[in-house]
């Protein structure tokens, strides 16, 4: 159970409930996350702003994106947060395999060359921050400077969302299976 309260969008600061009605109207859930983020109107709004900014992405192919998002839920033991991107990653052309064998990898046939660039340095940057020479080089021939920067904010920020969630024990919506 959560150890701070949900906001509803009835009690929520006028501007969080106006995110609140923008997400019900394309039809996506207001999840608990976004409830508990209300609790602080501002860094709340920018919060999901960003989040809606990196979902979105300009470089960073979709595929890629979850791989590492999901990547930072397992390494940060994120149930939460690894069970809402697993529908997406497989939305957006991640393959079951590649999910049962994320916390593996690096043992694993399932990815290719470029994939395991990502994960290795997703890795790097979710557990240690500095990344090594080697692993960056390796990126390097895949992604421009662009695409790494949305790349490294997508990790940075995911895990950040882990910290959220996982101190504050966030509930999964009610019924979705972990």
């Amino acid at each position: 159970m959560t150890r701070v309260s949900y906001v509803e969008k009835e009690q929520a600061d006028p501007g969080i409930k106006e995110i609140f009605q923008r997400l019900e109207d394309r039809g996506q859930p207001i999840l608990n996350l976004f409830k508990v983020m209300a609790n602080c109107p501002y860094v709340g709004r920018n919060f999901m702003r960003l989040g809606y900014s990196i979902l979105t992405g300009e470089e960073v192919p979709a595929n890629i994106r979850e791989l590492a998002i999901m990547r930072v839920g397992l390494l940060a033991q994120s149930r939460y947060e690894f069970t809402q991107h697993v529908p997406i990653g497989l939305k957006c052309g991640v393959r079951q395999k590649q999910i049962d064998d994320l916390a593996k990898w690096s043992k694993s046939k399932e990815f290719n060359d470029k994939e395991r660039a990502v994960l290795q340095y997703t890795d790097e940057v979710a557990q240690n921050i500095k990344v090594k020479d080697e692993t960056f080089n390796v990126l390097k021939k895949y992604f421009s400077d662009h695409a790494i920067v949305e790349l490294t904010t997508t990790i940075g920020y995911y895990g950040m969302v882990c910290r959220i969630l996982v101190g504050l024990q966030i509930d999964l919506e009610g019924g979705e299976k972990a």
